[in-house]
């Protein structure tokens, strides 16, 4: 089976080529800038036409949640209109898509987590944009499985984990957010969970929610990268809880961005692992790469 990843630099799509090395039968290709890109009308079709693959997963995305309030267009552009493109360019080519949306589809207010069909009402350009995204999916391809994820993070390119890492070596303090809850997730163990979904024809046409088991606040989830740090030996500091109003960012997160994944569980039979579990792979990941002499 041939799979083609839009993006070659995100973190999902590098889990994706890291992963798919243990599946022999997965054959996968990540395509990104400037043979495919986003931001040019065409392009995506021009590649996946080319790579003639058996399914697309579409992990590429602008994902710059504050700056997206400044360049809605361009968000718009990468996050929807491309987003139909690819869909549209997998059907020509008998091909079906994965596309990966957002907790930011929610307006965070609802109580416990949410399920797919949970009413949606995003608060801002992000969130607006993958959620029109969604909708240009459903109407290009019919064979497409749109799979909403949250509060990303891996041993690659920039997210929390490597950040509070990075802080801890250089401040006495970290001041972190503690009245957003979540679901941190492992884009290694997302990707585990999206190479299960291939060859499933009878799981297409769904939205599914795809997370990282378990609950947190940032603030929760930056104290246990901290502890797991100490665990190493490596810089850990102390974590100070603030309220959202204290850290007034661009855009509006939603409070509550907990999904409920149970509806991918059971028509994937696969278990996301629990957040604190990855994230003490991930930190002894990152530990091993700093350690590791440079040639």
């Amino acid at each position: 089976m041939k799979i083609l990843v839009t993006g070659t630099e995100g973190q999902l799509a590098r889990s994706l080529v890291e992963r798919a090395l243990l599946h022999p039968g997965i054959e996968l290709v990540a395509v990104g800038r400037p043979e495919l890109d986003l931001e040019l009308s065409g392009s995506a079709a021009a590649a996946i036409a080319e790579a003639a693959p058996d399914v697309v997963i579409n992990a590429a995305a602008f994902t710059a949640v504050d700056p997206a309030e400044d360049e809605p267009e361009r968000a718009f552009r990468i996050n929807a209109d491309a987003a139909g493109e690819v869909a549209a360019a997998a059907a020509r080519a008998g091909a079906a898509v994965i596309q990966l949306s957002t907790d930011y589809v929610f307006d965070g207010r609802g109580v416990g987590p949410y399920c797919e069909d949970a009413p949606v009402n995003p608060l801002g350009v992000y969130g607006r944009s993958k959620l029109a995204g969604e909708e240009q999916v459903r109407a290009a391809n019919p064979r497409h499985a749109i799979v909403r994820t949250a509060w990303v993070y891996s041993p690659f390119g920039r997210n929390f984990a490597k950040s509070m890492m990075a802080a801890a070596g250089v401040r006495d303090v970290l001041t972190v957010v503690d009245d957003q809850r979540g679901s941190p997730t492992s884009a290694l163990d997302l990707a585990d969970g999206l190479l299960a979904m291939l060859g499933r024809e009878e799981g297409l046409g769904q939205i599914y929610h795809a997370t990282g088991a378990g609950t947190a606040t940032w603030c929760e989830f930056a104290r246990e990268i901290m502890a797991q740090c100490a665990a190493l030996c490596l810089p850990h500091v102390h974590v100070e809880p603030i309220r959202t109003e204290d850290w007034p960012t661009r855009a509006i997160r939603p409070a509550n961005s907990v999904l409920d994944s149970t509806k991918f569980e059971e028509a994937f039979g696969f278990l996301m692992p629990h957040w604190r579990v990855s994230t003490r792979t991930v930190v002894e990941r990152l530990a091993g790469e700093q350690a590791a002499p440079h040639v």
